[in-house]
């Protein structure tokens, strides 16, 4: 009798019910390693959280330009990125029910809007999740030489430290992340809150020291405030919605429920980061501030609500440490997407494998080795990587809301008129602030994004046409003949007697109907006298099997036994040929060094030059006596 596998089926607040696979049970040990709907804000909201510090900050760049008229206006720029991310939040929750598998903007736009679509939404996911790793770290680290400019020529180290220690941590699961970085989020979100309290409750600022310094960039004699600025300053502060599409990719890494966990993070996620940027927009009307040089917009917020004491250095401290760690989004996120792009065979499979900490280690090294380049290469300059940030994350959010725009159209639930009407909303909007920015910051490095974009895409193309090829010689959903047997050869390369040689022969006698030891003999005396020696040792031993010895030059062992191998395969069509190569196994991992390594090279010359099968053999090494 077959045995039964049970599925349980749950119900998405606004979606279809769903069944989820086995596996996903709350008694499964897996589930330990899955994150909670708190430790998911902790694991995959620290880069839109972090992005408080620097996005109301470039609002007030951008509308400074216009005088005191254009700072005016951050509060109703800030609303409508309120509005946007509103928009956004709404959608994603959708897209989370709809797609509970992950990959957020790869997923909508490939079911939807076609496969290239698709690749190029993860192209850019791929491209945001990197830059916001070396974005995060060079931030926090160049917030910290700011505290301590001692520290300024050390920065691409500080950088590259900050990077490891992430990484580290990652690699021991998202759930140990999420741990790790609860506390330092809380922190954070908890002084933006107190600051935006305590500057409610203040007639006055309590510290007018920032005030009171030279303005870095307000406009003299400005004119009114036209569309076109009001349109760059939407999309420089759009820049603080980096982050909120993270929930979305990374649901299976959620316990079960996954589906509603993820949507309650999602929902908190926007909250908090909504109530945080209006907030301080409210601040900064309050309190009249406008850029000073070497003086961050939250740095003189926090001087006016809390004054210049222990609680202002509590928030730089926090702003510090959620900066550099902010780069823990792009850990939780990419590696997810880069699995579910492993298993649509646009990136090597290995990829997809996941450790018994459900996290996908080769993901979390990929983003390393590549982040540490770009740190290396920007020496850990912020204002070099900035230009390069955001462009992808609103290609991303363009395609997934069009992409749901067909999917409510085509599915057609309960009020999909109104769904599709937001989605259709949200993609003019991030699709105008997609255009604004690549155009505003085109010469300031962005064509460099434009430029990796359809690279990355043409290489995921290209790992796709190497697997359907390789899918094609393998003849993959095709119903292969039935087995048969063939004669079998086996052959043992020896270079001596020992209790090895004896279980690799005793091996290649249950495996073969024929079995030959090979050696390989050199023209020196000293290798011609150890043959002699090994000669009479084998005919005195008698073990059964034909020895063959293998003339070669000085130093040749595994060509001679490859060449050997190809003779016997044209000798004897039909004939399968296996290789049986015995090495020993180091009781200690030291002890590896001193092992020869003639199993390796063997191995890679038959591998390379032959079709036989290879075969190796391990003889386990006791651990002897201290």
């Amino acid at each position: 009798m077959a045995p039964r596998t049970a599925t349980r089926t749950t119900t998405a607040p606004g979606g279809p019910a769903r069944a989820e696979p086995p596996g996903t049970r709350p008694d499964d040990p897996a589930e330990r390693h899955r994150l909670t709907a708190s430790q998911g804000l902790a694991a995959l909201s620290l880069d839109a959280m972090a992005s408080v510090a620097y996005g109301p900050e470039a609002v007030v760049l951008v509308l400074a330009a216009a005088g005191a008229q254009g700072l005016g206006c951050t509060l109703p720029v800030t609303l409508a990125i309120a509005a946007l991310l509103a928009v956004l939040v709404a959608s994603y929750r959708q897209v989370i029910a709809a797609f509970p598998d992950g990959g957020g903007s790869y997923a909508v736009a490939a079911r939807h809007l076609g496969r290239r679509a698709g690749l190029v939404a993860a192209a850019s996911l791929v491209l945001d999740y990197v830059l916001n790793v070396a974005v995060s770290v060079t931030a926090g680290v160049a917030a910290l030489t700011s505290a301590f400019p001692g520290l300024h020529g050390e920065r691409v180290a500080l950088c590259l430290g900050v990077l490891a220690l992430v990484t580290a941590v990652n690699l021991r699961g998202v759930v140990d992340a999420a741990r790790a970085f609860l506390v330092p989020t809380a922190v954070f979100v908890g002084s933006v809150l107190t600051v935006i309290v305590a500057g409610l409750l203040r007639d006055a600022p309590a510290d007018t020291a920032p005030a009171a310094a030279p303005a870095a960039a307000l406009g003299e004699g400005a004119t009114a405030v036209g569309a076109l600025l009001l349109l760059k300053a939407f999309a420089a502060g759009c820049s603080a919605l980096t982050g909120v599409e993270a929930v979305a990719n990374a649901v299976p890494s959620f316990r079960t429920p996954a589906v509603r966990r993820a949507q309650r993070t999602e929902v908190a996620l926007g909250a908090l980061l909504g109530v945080m940027l209006i907030g301080l927009s409210v601040l900064i009307g309050r309190f009249h501030l406008r850029p000073v040089e070497g003086v961050t917009v939250l740095a003189q917020l926090a001087d006016a609500s809390l004054g210049h004491g222990a609680a202002f250095y509590v928030v730089q401290f926090a702003t510090v440490v959620l900066l550099a760690l902010a780069a823990n989004t792009s850990f939780a996120g990419l590696p997810v997407l880069m699995g579910l792009l492993a298993r649509d065979h646009h990136l090597p499979h290995l990829f997809a494998l996941r450790a018994a900490r459900q996290v996908h280690r080769y993901g979390v090294l990929a983003l390393a080795v590549v982040s540490a380049a770009l740190l290396v290469l920007s020496g850990g300059d912020t204002n070099a990587l900035v230009p390069l940030f955001a462009i992808g994350v609103f290609v991303g959010f363009t395609l997934c809301q069009a992409g749901m725009v067909r999917h409510w159209c085509g599915d057609r639930p309960a009020g999909w008129r109104g769904k599709a009407v937001l989605s259709g909303l949200g993609a003019a909007l991030t699709g105008v602030s997609a255009a604004v920015v690549t155009a505003t910051k085109f010469a300031e490095g962005a064509w460099l994004v434009v430029l990796a974009l359809p690279l990355l895409v043409l290489g995921f193309e290209k790992v796709h046409r190497a697997y359907a090829e390789i899918g094609e010689r393998l003849e993959l959903g095709s119903v292969p003949p039935a087995p048969r047997r063939s004669p079998s050869l086996v052959l043992v390369p020896v270079s001596g007697l020992s209790k090895l040689t004896c279980q690799a022969l005793t091996a290649a006698r249950s495996l073969g109907d024929e079995v030959l030891a090979v050696t390989v003999t050199h023209p020196e005396p000293g290798d011609r006298a150890k043959a002699e020696g090994l000669r009479r040792d084998w005919e005195s031993w008698n073990p059964g099997v034909e020895l063959v010895e293998l003339s070669a030059r000085a130093g040749a062992l595994g060509r001679p036994v490859a060449a050997y191998v190809s003779e016997l395969a044209r000798a004897r069509p039909g004939t399968q040929v296996t290789v049986l190569i015995p090495e020993t196994e180091a009781a200690r991992p030291w002890q590896r060094l001193l092992q020869n390594q003639r199993g390796s090279v063997v191995a890679r010359a038959v591998r390379r030059d032959t079709d036989a099968v290879i075969c190796r053999l391990r003889l386990r090494l006791a651990a002897g006596r201290k």
